[in-house]
């Protein structure tokens, strides 16, 4: 029997402990995913372009995206990233410690998949990740790689 693909999961994260807590409570099933990290929206953006050091990176099945980054906030990503027609099928999850009504408003208006308060307990944040993982890595389905010399020719525009 075939095993099926990994997910591709980037976590856009600027604490290093949430990047950890995120590990641990997601690790039960991380056979399902590779995990992928970034720290700022600049280098998930080069990530998601496979620029400089990310040149080999996988195009992702999923975003998990932090609004409060350093360098350039997860509003401005996901406004990028759903603007760029290689990279707008791509579901962006909101993960968030913020609760304000408008940054919430915004997160859906710029097309995020959904918006998760980040929880204030680890057991809670096992939830999460269970319901994560069994809606977007088994339910639901991914739009999945894209053909690789259309991916690279995108991205050698965008570098020139």
């Amino acid at each position: 029997m075939l095993q099926p693909r990994k997910v591709e999961l980037l976590l856009v994260e600027d604490n290093p402990a949430d990047v950890r807590l995120f590990q641990e409570a997601c690790g039960e099933n991380g056979h399902l995913y590779n995990l992928h990290t970034v720290p700022d929206g600049v280098l998930a953006l080069r990530f998601l372009h496979r620029v400089g050091e990310f040149s080999l990176s996988p195009r992702p099945d999923l975003i998990l995206l932090d609004l409060n980054l350093p360098r350039m906030n997860g509003h401005e990503v996901l406004e990028i990233v759903k603007a760029d027609p290689f990279l707008r099928t791509i579901p962006v999850i909101i993960l968030s410690t913020s609760r304000s009504p408008e940054d919430i408003r915004k997160s859906y208006e710029l097309q995020a998949a959904c918006y998760i308060r980040k929880p204030e307990s680890f057991d809670e944040f096992q939830r999460i990740c269970s319901n994560i993982q069994k809606f977007w890595m088994k339910r639901a389905t991914l739009p999945g790689p894209i053909d690789s010399e259309v991916w690279a020719r995108n991205n050698l525009d965008l570098i020139r």
